[in-house]
């Protein structure tokens, strides 16, 4: 099976933002959006709005054991396990078992996830 498909359209629009949905455990703080996913391989293409004033400190950093690419599409995002601001255009590609996190904003963020859980 492939990564579902959607063709031409804007998920930052007003019009579309009843499509986002709170991430659990996250919900005052941040919403995400998956723009594709292959339901058989679990890889999938998704972005991660954390809203002004959003900070994960209360759950520590995370890693997963699966490559994954971030990349920040708007805002700014402090990651604070590398001590560093990601701003606009900032790219990542993590390797397994990274560790990312906690995250803080001030004006809000927008973040491109690609990840790969499948390719352990």
């Amino acid at each position: 099976m492939a990564k579902s498909t959607k063709t031409y359209w804007n998920p930052l629009i007003a019009e579309n933002q009843d499509k986002w949905q709170p991430i659990s455990g996250l919900e005052t703080i941040a919403e995400e959006l998956t723009l594709s996913i292959d339901e058989e391989t679990g890889e999938y293409t998704r972005l991660t709005r954390f809203f002004p004033g959003a900070d994960t400190t209360p759950f520590g950093a995370k890693s997963h054991p699966y490559p994954e690419e971030i990349f920040v599409v708007s805002g700014r995002l402090y990651d604070q396990a590398f001590d560093m601001w990601l701003e606009t255009g900032h790219y990542a590609s993590r390797p397994p078992g990274e560790i990312h996190g906690p995250f803080q904003t001030d004006i809000g963020c927008v973040v491109l996830e690609i990840s790969f859980p499948n390719r352990i």
